[in-house]
């Protein structure tokens, strides 16, 4: 049976321990988990004034094992963008707007992290 495939963001959502756990956790039940952040890719990088080199999610993905191939940089562009016609089932974030547009244009279901039922609600999707 093949796992349904989630993305995380990674500012202020996989950044943050509790969710790397829980990544880590869905990555040990053979989930497919990707990253998709509205970071600049290695391209545009030095446009993100912030933090132009992207090695603190760099360090918690190769940590988290994620390869790098599935790390998605939409450079600043919407999220439910990257997300129309996917195949993604939901994608974690803290931005109120990406999730209000992913959860009207996509068929992903955009999930705040803010709240505090946030994996119980990402289980259910998963069936876990």
């Amino acid at each position: 049976m093949i796992k349904p495939i989630v993305t995380f963001d990674f500012d202020s959502t996989l950044s943050r321990q509790d969710v790397q756990d829980y990544a880590t956790s869905l990555i040990k039940k053979g989930f497919d988990v990707w990253v998709l952040t509205s970071r600049y890719d290695e391209l545009h990088k030095h446009r993100y004034r912030h933090n132009p080199t992207n090695e603190d999610l760099y360090y918690v993905t190769d940590k988290l094992e994620i390869p790098r191939w599935k790390i998605k940089f939409t450079c600043m562009r919407d999220k439910a963008e990257y997300l129309f016609g996917s195949n993604v089932l939901w994608h974690l974030d803290d931005d109120f707007v990406e999730l209000n547009n992913i959860n009207r244009e996509t068929n992903t279901i955009g999930i705040s992290v803010v709240a505090s039922s946030y994996k119980s609600k990402c289980n259910k999707l998963l069936g876990i």
